[in-house]
């Protein structure tokens, strides 16, 4: 189990440090004025919920396989809830540049899903 934890944060690692590194390349080519997020706290929001996520998810899998689907809806549900709240500031500012913020912080919500959801499906299969 540690193994497959283990390899699964060294591919969460990896994604991230790509996607931060393209998303900053593309920002900085584009974009020259001041954000109210740093593009590292939202990347690390968002590596943070996905590994809670699997995190979680690995524990009933192993314990309470029946109820994993339901834990898996109630924690993207909740992770829903905190994006929007983690968007707060933006949303009660009326930030310049709010749409840039939300794209921002959205597009790598997304791709971090799909990442979540490859990397569980793959231990769903094994079980």
């Amino acid at each position: 189990m540690l193994k497959d934890i283990g390899a699964f944060l060294v591919k969460l690692l990896g994604f991230s440090m790509v996607l931060f590194f393209v998303h900053y390349y593309i920002l900085a080519q584009f974009f020259s004025g001041e954000l109210y997020f740093d593009l590292w706290a939202i990347y690390l929001f968002n590596a943070f919920m996905v590994l809670g996520v699997y995190l979680v998810i690995r524990y009933y899998g192993e314990h309470r396989p029946d109820s994993v689907l339901k834990v898996f809806l109630m924690l993207t549900i909740l992770k829903m809830a905190l994006a929007v709240v983690f968007l707060l500031p933006i949303f009660m500012k009326k930030s310049a540049h709010s749409q840039l913020e939300i794209f921002n912080f959205f597009i790598p919500y997304f791709l971090y899903l799909i990442f979540e959801i490859m990397g569980l499906s793959k231990f769903l299969q094994k079980t």
